[in-house]
């Protein structure tokens, strides 16, 4: 990253691709019938539209480039954040959900702490520090949410 606006155009976009296929999955689950898993894609979407509207206040006062979506340069194909579409499966269960959340939860947490590693920059450290540790309190909230799922117990997500 080259500069603090360059690095919140990203995590607005890692932020409003996640919220938006988590909202695309649930929407699936809940035409689909599969009211538990929509319920917890729905609030994983929710999250994430936190998330994104906490990016685009720390950006409100600055001059963020409006980048196209092929001048991203993501570690994978898609933004780091973004859930496997093959999630839309109707007949996806709690647990695979859950194992697909944390997936793309946890590929945002390296994605952030990976830019807080390698840039040289002191705002951008901070920044991309305070978003590295968001994704980790959602990683591990969703290993909470796998080992009630596992044990069989009332899921945390629901309570």
């Amino acid at each position: 990253m080259r500069s603090v606006e360059e690095f919140l155009a990203y995590a607005i976009a890692v932020e409003r691709e996640a919220a938006d296929r988590f909202g695309q999955l649930a929407d699936a689950m809940e035409a689909y019938g599969n009211k538990e898993v929509g319920s917890l894609f729905r609030r994983l979407s929710d999250y994430s539209r936190l998330h994104l509207a906490d990016a685009q206040a720390r950006a409100g006062f600055r001059s963020v480039p409006d980048m196209k979506p092929d001048e991203y340069v993501w570690p994978g194909f898609e933004s780091p954040e973004t859930a496997a579409i093959w999630a839309a499966d109707p007949f996806i269960g709690r647990g695979q959900a859950l194992e697909i959340a944390l997936e793309a939860e946890t590929s945002g947490q390296v994605f952030y702490q990976t830019v807080c590693d390698t840039t040289d920059d002191p705002e951008i450290k901070v920044l991309a520090e305070a978003f590295a540790e968001e994704e980790s309190g959602h990683v591990a909230e969703l290993r909470k949410w796998i080992a009630a799922h596992k044990a069989g117990l009332v899921q945390p997500a629901d309570a």
